[in-house]
C-alpha cells in the first residue's frame, strides 16, 4: 500500500466520522482512564492480569481447535464476567464516589478547591509532628482520607473539627491522655476525629516488631486508599502504610517527600483529560 492510498483512506475514513462518534469515543476514553486511575496501585491489577490470561487461553484454544480446553475455558471465561462485579467491588465504589463528588467546575478547570491549596501546609504540620512525637518516642496513629470516605471509623472517634497544626497533633497524643491510644483521621487541612478504632490486618506474617498501631495502619490501608503515618512508642520510628504495604525508618524530610509524592498526587492525577485540554488551550 503506497503513501497515496494511505492518504485516500485516511480521508474515506474522516468522512465517514461523525461528531457523535468523536462524543462516543471521549466518553468512552474518559470511563477508561478513570477506572486505570481507581485500580492503580492495588490488587486489583493483578486480578485484571489473571482475568487477560483467562481470555487469551480462551481465545488461543479456539483458534488452535482444542475443543475441551475451549469449552473449559468458556464456562471459566463467563463465571469471571459474573464475578468481576465482586471482585471489583472497591474500586467500583471508588469509582462511584469520585463521580458523585464531581464538581462542574473542576471539570473545566474554573475553580480550585480550596483544600488542594492547604495540602502543603497540612504535610507540612504532619511532618514536623511526627518527627518531634518520634523524637520522645510518643506513640501516634495519623490517617489522611483521599478518595475513600472513612466515616464508619470517624463514628468510633471524637470529634475535633480543627486545622491540622503540629502542635495539636502533639497534645492529642500526649501518653494517658484520653485520645492518645486512637488514630487522628485528616480529611482535606481539618482534623475531623481522634481516638478512632481501625481494623487490624489479616496478614499473619507480619515480624513481631510491629505492634498494634502499625497492624492497625496496615488493615485500613487494605480496606481503602488512605495514607496511614505511624510513630513507634517503642523505637520512635516512623513508618507509612499505603496500599496494605509499610514503608519504614522515615525521617522529617523523607516523610515529607513521601506525602508530598502521595497527596499532591492525588490534586492532580484525578484532572480529567478536559481540564487539561482547556489548560493547554490557554
Amino acid at each position: 500500500m503506497d503513501f497515496n492510498s494511505v492518504v485516500d483512506y485516511a480521508v474515506s475514513f474522516m468522512r465517514l466520522l461523525r461528531v457523535n462518534d468523536v462524543v462516543d469515543i471521549c466518553i468512552v476514553a474518559i470511563a477508561v482512564y478513570y477506572f486505570m486511575m481507581a485500580t492503580r496501585g492495588t490488587r486489583a491489577v493483578q486480578l485484571i492480569k489473571g482475568v487477560l490470561i483467562l481470555v487469551a487461553l480462551y481465545m488461543a484454544s479456539s483458534l488452535l481447535k482444542f475443543y475441551t480446553l475451549n469449552y473449559i475455558m468458556s464456562a471459566l471465561v463467563q463465571v469471571a464476567m459474573f464475578g468481576m462485579i465482586v471482585i471489583f467491588q472497591p474500586e467500583l465504589r471508588n469509582l462511584l464516589e469520585k463521580m458523585g463528588r464531581l464538581k462542574i467546575g473542576h471539570f473545566l478547570g474554573i475553580v480550585t478547591d480550596p483544600s488542594e491549596q492547604g495540602i502543603d501546609n497540612v504535610i507540612e504540620n504532619i511532618s514536623r509532628a511526627s518527627w518531634n512525637m518520634s523524637q520522645t518516642k510518643t506513640g501516634a496513629l495519623i490517617v489522611i482520607e483521599r478518595n475513600t470516605r472513612l466515616g464508619e471509623y470517624m463514628h468510633s472517634g471524637t470529634i475535633i473539627n480543627a486545622s491540622v497544626s503540629s502542635e495539636l497533633l502533639g497534645n492529642i497524643f500526649v501518653p494517658n491522655t484520653p485520645l492518645h491510644d486512637g488514630a487522628v483521621i485528616i480529611r482535606g487541612n481539618q482534623i475531623i476525629t481522634a481516638g478512632c478504632v481501625l481494623p487490624l490486618t489479616a496478614n499473619t506474617n507480619l515480624t513481631s516488631e510491629l505492634g498494634t498501631r502499625h497492624r492497625a495502619a496496615l488493615g485500613l490501608s487494605e480496606a481503602s486508599d488512605a495514607v496511614v503515618v505511624v510513630v513507634s512508642e517503642e523505637t520512635g520510628k516512623i513508618s507509612l502504610a499505603i496500599n496494605g504495604s509499610l514503608t519504614r525508618n522515615l525521617t522529617e524530610q523523607s516523610l515529607k517527600k513521601a506525602l508530598t509524592k502521595l497527596l499532591l498526587a492525588d490534586s492532580t492525577q484525578e484532572i480529567l483529560p478536559v481540564k487539561k485540554i482547556f489548560r493547554k488551550s490557554k
